[in-house]
């Protein structure tokens, strides 16, 4: 996972739009006493602090920011200024100061407006906006995440904000803040019915890496499956396998494990392929070792003399014991429906499924479960939904998934691979 986030964008200037602001004060700056005195008296702006205003917005209006600047200056140095009047200043100066992209005055200027009474309350939205946007540009992430948490709630926020307000915590090195943030936002469109964005998921991702950079606790792989469920590209569903590789301790487990690798097309190493392929023979499936190491070649998984050789005398094995194998399938169905457990149906519709012959070892894997007495009924019930699924036979498959019990792995898988199937 990458350190670096990508830059939030958006027309800071524009999302501000001060201009109306500054015109607020157009019909009360350089009033007649007579005139003033019909206003309300909290909008009202003295003769004193008026002149310097009025010559501040002649300024702004010409794009002679300085000289405004230098204007407000001088009425924000008057000893007797209004609520209003400062008010006024205020809303000037973060004007200008965003016009010439000196965006911490700015921040300091704006701000007050959110909570002194006199911003009209339809820019309030547009001013919580602009805030997280301005202090996220000017690196104070405290503030970012304070406006942009606050635009959120309220019910301001734009599709983009969620991502600021994520980086903020990110960029200020709060791994922790960053989870309970993520976990929320996720939380929250889940509810809604709504696929969390890539750049949620991958902000969750990373600070759970940063946190533990193995990479191999609940935290990275729940962040990676959400990852697979909402945004399954090939790269996140390699680094989760690849992650579950480090975790499984059973052969059989893993060979489960590298099962579904190859289904997301994720293999890419020559070990995985040899390692995949040794498994299977081991566990009874020939047909399958056979046909993971004839892929790997055909793919030129093998780049050298070394990895090759291994690969050849894999095939030979794989290739004798499946002659072996299937010239004697037909007796061992025989026994297999004599026995009184499950547990000969089960290894008989292993070798079917190694052959691609999917019903039959759907039909064998049936009778295996039902009469019982099995080493590893989640094992059987698991290869059973891949085999319906391999058959075409989609909601039976996520039925058998469903029924997966028993042991954690194989329950994950049996997740995994319940979203694999509707993802088909």
């Amino acid at each position: 996972m990458r350190d670096d986030v990508m830059k939030v964008k958006g027309n800071l200037v524009a999302a501000i739009a001060l201009g109306a602001a500054v015109m607020c004060g157009a019909g009360l700056v350089g009033v007649t006493p007579a005139q003033a005195a019909t206003a309300a008296p909290a909008h009202t702006v003295s003769r004193e602090v008026g002149k310097p205003l009025k010559a501040a917005q002649d300024d702004l209006q010409k794009g002679d920011y300085s000289g405004a600047l230098a204007k407000l200056n001088e009425a924000d140095a008057l000893p007797k200024k209004s609520p209003y009047e400062q008010h006024l200043i205020h809303e000037m100066e973060g004007y200008a100061y965003v016009r010439t992209k000196q965006y911490p005055q700015a921040a300091k200027a704006l701000e007050p407006g959110l909570t002194d009474g006199f911003l009209d309350p339809q820019q309030l939205p547009q001013r919580t906006v602009a805030l997280a946007q301005l202090n996220y540009q000017i690196k104070n992430y405290d503030k970012a995440i304070q406006y942009g948490t606050m635009a959120i709630d309220k019910g301001y926020a734009d599709a983009q904000m969620p991502t600021l307000v994520g980086q903020a915590y990110y960029l200020k090195n709060d791994w922790k803040g960053v989870l309970h943030f993520e976990k929320d936002q996720v939380a929250r469109d889940e509810k809604k019915g709504v696929a969390p964005s890539n750049e949620a998921l991958q902000l969750l991702l990373s600070a759970c890496l940063k946190m533990n950079p193995a990479g191999d606790d609940a935290c990275a792989n729940n962040a990676l499956q959400e990852l697979v469920i909402y945004h399954p590209k090939p790269a996140y569903w390699q680094q989760l396998l690849y992650g579950m590789f480090k975790t499984v301790k059973s052969d059989r487990n893993l060979l489960q494990t590298y099962r579904l690798a190859a289904e997301v097309n994720v293999l890419k190493r020559p070990e995985d392929f040899t390692d995949f392929a040794q498994l299977a023979i081991e566990a009874g499936s020939p047909g399958e070792a056979q046909q993971v190491i004839e892929k790997g070649m055909q793919e030129n998984i093998f780049p050298d003399a070394r990895t090759k050789g291994k690969a050849q005398r894999l095939l030979v094995d794989a290739k004798r014991a499946s002659k072996r194998d299937q010239e004697t399938l037909d007796k061992s169905a025989r026994e297999a429906a004599r026995a009184k457990n499950g547990q000969q149906d089960v290894g008989l519709g292993l070798a079917y499924f190694g052959y691609q012959q999917y019903d039959k070892a759907i039909q064998a894997l049936t009778q295996g479960i039902s009469k019982g007495g099995l080493k590893s009924p989640p094992e059987a019930q698991l290869l059973l939904g891949i085999a319906q699924l391999k058959a075409g036979n989609k909601d039976a498959a996520l039925k058998s998934f469903k029924s997966v019990k028993g042991d954690q792995t194989l329950e994950r898988l049996a997740t995994l691979w319940s979203l694999r199937a509707r993802q088909a």
